[in-house]
């Protein structure tokens, strides 16, 4: 990759010299599906009148600008303070209206300019900050099958985040580097981009609505992929290429859903590594139950995904006793299992982790959500989440309620053995914690393996993770 690239400077800013955990090999239509998430986001929450309008910085890689993305900036343009689109002088943009507007600001790039390299959207608002950016391979890195003929195949290093540090610095570097074009309107947007920076007052936009688009774009991309694929090429080389392709679409929704659960703890003050800790518990219990490696996977990846169904909850959910819930919130708590499972249908490769978080409210006498299954028909994977996440929700203060001990929250486990949960995963969990109390090992607080999107220090390829933790 070119060291002047914007993915290079943004490295180099960073103070351990790592990109966040997003970053990876991205398929061009990957990117097109992250975009338009990133853009819906403003024509569904921005406002003409709007004081909180973000400023929108925008480099189209090498090629022709597209009639329909310039008719989508149109209406972009009618909800931010200012665009700023890079491209090329041949995409024919100039005579659009679109670049009329007194708010749209056009770089016309110079074709040995790295930036005809690269595709960035940055979106810079009072209350969110958020950017897709990528540079394509070049055409050794393609190598050895060559740059592919197929304009959705090509690839790009990129990366996704609402990082508010990471995504200001992106734009203070895309702003120097348009400065030896019109150094007035780098000025300018700097200007602008310092008046966000230190606009005080507006709360922080929850995003996680964006995380859920991003989801069901990914779906949409992939399906469309596939359905151009099969009219252009033979059957024999439509699998080999769809399997490739399906591996860097199911990541990047898995990212999205893991995101999207990192929210939710995020929100929990009073409980915010909750997903950690019931993931590494629950791995604890199934390896001392000897579960198959592949139900351990499944088991851990459940922990971290278990309350995803919270991630629209009112914050009275996060901050009060289920007995003090109004009765539109309390709905909400005690169908989280449902709508959990509800949003993962969006990924069809996790339907058995989908199993796991739909049932783990299933109680061993029958009288749990949302089935109402009994004994050993709810799966053992379901039994243990539903068990460990009890436990470790007492463990933790909540609203008026004080934490309790280890040992006091497992005499409220053993209370519910052979109603709630099965007896005989409430005897593993007393053996783990008698364990614990004797000093002869430590509660675990962070599962055996993690998909490097959750930890923003980890350096592993997030593809490749995520695909681990199948």
């Amino acid at each position: 990759m070119n060291p002047e690239s914007t993915l290079n400077q943004l490295k180099a800013a960073c103070t351990d010299g790592q990109l966040p955990s997003s970053y990876g090999v991205y398929f061009k239509n990957t990117l097109v599906a992250l975009c338009h998430a990133l853009e819906d986001h403003i024509l569904q929450t921005s406002a003409p009148d709007s004081e909180q309008k973000p400023l929108v910085l925008v480099t189209f890689q090498r090629g022709k600008w597209y009639l329909q993305e310039a008719e989508r900036y149109w209406d972009i343009a009618q909800l931010s303070r200012e665009v700023l689109i890079c491209a090329m002088p041949d995409s024919g943009f100039n005579t659009h209206r679109t670049s009329q507007q007194e708010n749209v600001s056009l770089v016309e790039l110079d074709a040995t300019d790295s930036l005809v390299n690269e595709w960035n959207l940055i979106i810079v608002a009072p209350t969110y900050k958020a950017m897709v950016l990528c540079h394509e391979l070049s055409d050794e890195e393609y190598l050895p099958e060559g740059k592919p003929d197929v304009d959705m195949e090509r690839k790009f290093y990129g990366l996704w985040t609402f990082d508010q540090a990471l995504v200001s610095k992106t734009s203070e570097i895309l702003i120097e580097r348009i400065r030896p074009y019109n150094p007035e309107l780098a000025d300018r947007l700097h200007h602008q981009q310092q008046e966000i920076q230190v606009t005080v007052g507006p709360p922080l936009a929850d995003m996680s609505g964006v995380v859920s688009r991003i989801v069901t774009y990914l779906q949409t991309s992939q399906q469309q992929l596939v359905a151009v694929n099969r009219q252009t090429r033979e059957l024999w080389e439509l699998e080999g290429r769809a399997v490739k392709v399906s591996r860097n679409l199911n990541a990047n929704k898995l990212q999205a859903f893991l995101r999207m659960a990192q929210r939710v703890d995020e929100r929990d003050a009073a409980n915010p590594v909750a997903s950690l800790q019931v993931a590494a518990l629950s791995e604890t219990l199934g390896q001392l139950l000897d579960l198959p490696t592949l139900q351990l996977r499944r088991l851990r990846l459940a922990g971290l995904l278990f309350r995803i169904g919270l991630v629209s909850a009112p914050n009275e959910v996060f901050a009060k006793n289920a007995r003090d819930l109004d009765e539109m919130s309390l709905a909400v708590w005690r169908d989280r299992a449902r709508t959990g499972a509800q949003l993962l249908i969006a990924m069809p490769e996790l339907a058995p982790v989908r199993d796991i978080v739909a049932h783990h409210l299933e109680y061993w006498d029958g009288s749990g959500k949302p089935d109402g299954l009994k004994g050993e028909e709810i799966p053992i994977e379901a039994r243990i989440l539903g068990l460990v996440s009890y436990f470790q929700e007492l463990t933790q203060a909540r609203g008026s309620r004080q934490a309790r001990s280890l040992s006091e929250a497992l005499e409220k486990c053993q209370q519910r053995s052979g109603t709630r949960f099965d007896p005989a995963l409430v005897e593993t969990l007393t053996n783990v914690v008698r364990l614990v109390d004797m000093g002869l090992m430590q509660l675990p607080d962070r599962p055996s393996q993690l998909p490097n999107v959750w930890l923003e220090e980890s350096s592993a390829n997030p593809g490749k993770q995520a695909e681990n933790q199948g």
